[in-house]
């Protein structure tokens, strides 16, 4: 049953009525935060009459969220921030940074734009000692210095980005309801989770719903699958080697993972619909299943904002819960975490600019969002406590459980490759394509864009 802590419940209540009027909703002292590590900024830092402009993809309510965590960044320093969040933000940056007028800082939603500005000397590193205080202070730290690491204009590498607000990706959505009913227990190993596919065949049921339907971008769920199927099968090395085609679409290892994705979904006995479903089946509709009774499934592997599909009305711990998408116990590859995430990077440096990536690295600065919900965070210093509602603190458990992260492979990829021939060729393969012939077009797509 989904329980709500009263003190984080009550600070949500409190930021409801706060976005109206601008007021910070929470009081210093008050609650479960970690105001000792605001009260240790704001000793530290007096900034009165400095500004701080900031750009990123976070709009409307996301706005007004992050908004109120700069607000405390102003009582705490005397600064100023000015947060602008643009639909465009993308274009906005290259365009911006490039003139020469771009803001303070840049919250990008994927490390590839960061990396190319990099690249091209638009960015500065963040300040000394950023990467060593990642990699303490973030669970599976060095795969947050690593996404963070990218070379500037002259070949030389140095840490640019600092990850704030993650996503995760690795769960799978079920009934509670209708495990219960059957006895079923939550896998911890792939193996198990094998075993249980099986299972419920054997006691007349269906596994899995799985869908690849999205419009223009059909297909793209099945990427999810193989990068999952990927950091389960292969070293972090290798998910790394395949994202920047030093390990070719191609090779064997690759293939594999395209195979591990197919035993689930080509098998007509494991989904709904049968195995010919999988690609007409609109990815938003596909989990409406877990909900029926029967059950026309038990298990849903998605990302943490399906629940924006479900039934109206559907109780989180209740009507649905998730687990974690297990590894393989015998290939001793540790707990991968698949997901995506918001990075920090400087693009007009400043004593504000730097002064706030020193609070972003504050327990207080992730809390103030935690609270609010549609946050998590590897930081290992939060208290766990401020997640708004227990379906989040779950999610935040299992980032902080992971021992690798690492960012949707597709999202890295050239877009013709992860945006276009990745998606197309997944669906080719759910249709009957072998995985060798799908492996090798999608490699000499990506050879002849190069």
């Amino acid at each position: 049953m989904a329980r709500f802590y009263a003190g984080a419940a009550a600070l949500a209540l409190f930021a409801g009525a706060a976005y109206a009027d601008g007021h910070q909703p929470f009081a210093v002292g008050e609650g479960d935060f970690n105001w000792d590590s605001y009260q240790a900024f704001a000793d530290k830092y007096d900034l009165s009459g400095q500004t701080v402009e900031i750009t990123g993809a976070w709009t409307g309510n996301e706005k007004e969220k992050v908004d109120i965590v700069f607000s405390y960044f102003e009582s705490a320093t005397g600064a100023t921030v000015n947060y602008s969040g643009s639909d465009s933000f993308e274009q906005d940056i290259v365009i911006s940074a490039r003139s020469g007028s771009a803001p303070n800082l840049a919250a990008f939603p994927q490390p590839g734009l960061a990396a190319d500005l990099a690249s091209q000397g638009l960015l500065t590193p963040l300040p000394e000692g950023s990467a060593e205080w990642v990699a303490e202070n973030f669970a599976a730290g060095q795969s947050w210095v690593d996404l963070g690491t990218y070379a500037n204009d002259q070949g030389e590498e140095d840490i640019y980005g600092l990850f704030y607000r993650v996503d995760v990706k690795s769960l799978v959505w079920y009934s509670p309801i209708a495990f219960d009913e059957s006895g079923y227990d939550i896998p911890e190993t792939m193996e198990e989770l094998k075993e249980l596919t099986d299972m419920i065949v054997e006691d007349g049921g269906t596994p899995w719903c799985i869908g690849l339907g999205s419009g223009a971008a059909t297909g793209w769920p099945a990427t999810d699958w193989v990068e999952e199927m990927m950091l389960r099968t292969q070293s972090p090395e290798d998910y790394d080697a395949w994202v920047s085609n030093e390990m070719k679409f191609d090779d064997p290892k690759v293939i594999a993972a395209m195979e591990e994705f197919g035993y689930f979904a080509l098998n007509d006995d494991y989904v709904d619909g049968g195995s010919e479903a999988v690609a007409n089946t609109d990815f938003r509709d596909s989990p409406t299943g877990l909900f029926s009774i029967p059950p026309k499934c038990y298990m849903h592997r998605q990302a943490s904002f399906i629940p924006a599909f479900f039934p109206e009305g559907t109780q989180a711990g209740e009507d649905v819960d998730f687990f974690y998408f297990p590894a393989y116990e015998s290939k001793d590859l540790g707990k991968p975490v698949l997901g995506a995430g918001a990075l920090f990077a400087i693009t007009n440096p400043s004593e504000a600019t730097n002064a706030m990536i020193e609070f972003l690295k504050t327990p207080i600065s992730h809390e103030l969002w935690m609270a609010q919900g549609g946050f998590l965070t590897p930081h290992k210093g939060v208290n766990p406590a401020t997640y708004m509602d227990d379906s989040l603190r779950a999610q935040g458990e299992i980032l902080l459980g992971a021992t690798t992260f690492r960012f949707d492979a597709s999202d890295l990829m050239p877009g013709e490759i992860g945006a276009g021939a990745f998606w197309t060729g997944m669906v080719d393969y759910t249709t009957g394509t072998p995985a060798a012939e799908v492996a090798k077009g999608i490699q000499d797509r990506w050879d002849a864009i190069q």
